[in-house]
């Protein structure tokens, strides 16, 4: 399918590796322009090659609003325009309320969240002038809970509400903003967190049972193409929702 993103400009925060990556990739794939938001110098650089060039590299970590201004304002002086957004950095550090404490929820929250604002926030005048779309990575902690991981589940569920809030505000604009909401994706980050078990094959099986749909993990490129057609114009009356990529991890009985 075409999804006429040829020439788009999208914003990946977190484009260098996993999920970011996927769609970094897809969306060159259709003939589109990421600019990858992310730290990780080596994978932007093999994206950036796959690219053959037409791809830009921003090394810098989404902290601070001034990290985001920075971001939107060196693409616009590249590129002159923004077609969308995919809020994605983010990590499941593992505040909880016992094992956390309040500078260490209010610092999860904080990285896990803020960004997603601070960059909707300065690329808007160039999403209206594109009729743009938003699309936030979520996840299915944010409706199941997870236990032990309190700061990433507050962020996660609030990325979920402004979602539908700035889908609400952004109504006059056309500018369609939509979450997906992963559940269980074989990435990096989720390699290095099966490690940290005693019997890592053990519970990536255990996990795997729990997953009715081919008790499989959902692949990388599962979400960037769900994430590539809600950036496109196939969805164009598409917002405001909240979409499951997870093979029916959180709404089907995992007893299946």
């Amino acid at each position: 399918m075409n999804l006429s993103l040829n020439q788009k400009v999208i914003l990946i925060s977190g484009g260098a590796k996993g999920i970011g990556a996927a769609v970094a990739k897809g969306l060159i794939e259709e003939g589109g322009i990421p600019v990858i938001i992310d730290p990780s110098g080596e994978e932007a650089r093999q994206i950036i090659d796959f690219a053959n060039n037409q791809a830009l590299h921003l090394p810098i970590r989404l902290i601070r609003a001034a990290d985001a201004s920075r971001a939107v304002e060196e693409t616009l002086k590249k590129f002159g325009r923004i077609d969308g957004i995919v809020n994605n950095a983010g990590s499941n550090d593992g505040v909880g309320l016992e094992n956390g404490n309040p500078e260490a929820f209010e610092n999860s929250v904080s990285k896990n969240l803020f960004h997603y604002y601070h960059l909707a926030h300065y690329s808007l005048p160039a999403l209206k002038n594109s009729q743009g779309s938003i699309v936030n990575i979520s996840s299915k902690t944010a409706v199941t809970g997870q236990g032990g991981t309190s700061g990433y589940v507050a962020a996660k569920g609030a990325q979920l509400a402004l979602t539908r809030e700035w889908a609400a505000e952004l109504l006059p604009y056309q500018i369609r903003v939509n979450a997906v909401i992963p559940a269980e994706v074989y990435t990096p980050m989720y390699e290095n967190w099966i490690q940290s078990f005693p019997n890592p094959e053990e519970k990536l099986e255990e996990i795997n049972r729990k997953i009715p749909l081919g008790k499989r993990m959902t692949h990388a490129d599962e979400i960037a193409a769900m994430v590539l057609f809600l950036l496109s114009s196939k969805s164009s009356h598409i917002t405001g929702q909240h979409l499951f990529v997870d093979g029916g991890y959180t709404h089907l009985d995992r007893a299946l």
